[in-house]
C-alpha cells in the first residue's frame, strides 16, 4: 500500500489532475446551448427586440463598426432617426417611414454617407467620361444620357479638367415609395474647379483657378423588392 502512494506516484497523479483541469478550462464543456457551426448563406441572427435587417444597404461607403454601435445606442431604430431628420407628421416623415416599413435595412443616415460618396464619383467619372464607371451607378436613362453627353464633348474635342474640392452639405429633401421601388432625393451642396478646353486647350468654359460653389438636387432608386442593395441615380437637376 505505501508503494501505490510513494512521493512519486503522488506527483504524477497531482500533475495528471492539473493537466485535466486546464484542458477543461481551455477546451470548456458542452452545455447544450452552444452556438452552431458558421453559414454563410444564413441569415444573420438579429439582436433581441430589434427590428430585421439593421444593415446598412448602401455599399458607398460601407457602414464602420463604429456607425453600428451608433445606431445601436439610437434605441428602437429607423423610426428614431427618422423623426430626428425629419419631424413627426410631415410628408417627408410619412414617406421615409414608408420606405423603412418595406425595407428594413434602410437607415436615413447611412443613406447619406453613400449618396455623398456616390456624388463624388459620378462628377469625377463624367468628367473624365469613364462610362464604364458610371453604368454601375447610374439608372439606364440617366445613363445614356451622360453618355450622350460624352460623346458629343469628344466630338468637339474638348475635354474637362476638374477637381473635387468637397461636400459642405448634402440632406433628404424628398422621398417616395413607388410601387416596391422607393425613390430618396437629396440636395446637395458641393464645391468644384472645373474647366472645359478645347482642341488648342484654350479654355471655353469654367475656370481653372477658381472654386465654384455648386447646389444640385439628385434622386436615387432602388427597388425593394429584389435582393439588389445598390440604390442608382434615377434623375439629376440644378437648383440654380
Amino acid at each position: 500500500m505505501n508503494e501505490i502512494f510513494d512521493p512519486v506516484t503522488l506527483l504524477l497523479m497531482g500533475l495528471a489532475v492539473f493537466i485535466l483541469f486546464k484542458l477543461r478550462s481551455v477546451l470548456g464543456k458542452r452545455t447544450g446551448n452552444e452556438r452552431p457551426p458558421f453559414d454563410p448563406y444564413s441569415k444573420p441572427e438579429q439582436p433581441k427586440g430589434k427590428p430585421n435587417g439593421q444593415d446598412n444597404v448602401i455599399p458607398l461607403p460601407n457602414q464602420t463598426s463604429e456607425q453600428s454601435e451608433a445606431l445601436e445606442a439610437e434605441g428602437p431604430g429607423g423610426d428614431v432617426v427618422i423623426d430626428k431628420m425629419a419631424p413627426a407628421g410631415t410628408a417627408l416623415n410619412s414617406a421615409l417611414k414608408q420606405i423603412l416599413s418595406v425595407d428594413r435595412s434602410f437607415e436615413p443616415e447611412p443613406f447619406l454617407q453613400g449618396a455623398r460618396a456616390a456624388y463624388e464619383m459620378i462628377v469625377m467619372a463624367f468628367a473624365d467620361g469613364d462610362k464604364k464607371a458610371l453604368k454601375n451607378l447610374l439608372s439606364r436613362d440617366v445613363y445614356e444620357g451622360f453618355v450622350s453627353a460624352i460623346d458629343d464633348r469628344e466630338k468637339r474635342g474638348e475635354t474637362i479638367e476638374s477637381t473635387f474640392v468637397g461636400i459642405d452639405k448634402a440632406e433628404i429633401v424628398e422621398a417616395a415609395l413607388k410601387g416596391s421601388t422607393a425613390q430618396v432625393t437629396v440636395k446637395i451642396h458641393s464645391q468644384l474647379i472645373s474647366a472645359t478646353r478645347d482642341k488648342a486647350g484654350e479654355v471655353v468654359d469654367g475656370d481653372p483657378s477658381k472654386v465654384t460653389e455648386v447646389v444640385d438636387i439628385w434622386t436615387f432608386a432602388r427597388d425593394t423588392a429584389t435582393r439588389d442593395p445598390n440604390w442608382k441615380l434615377v434623375a439629376t437637376e440644378s437648383a440654380e
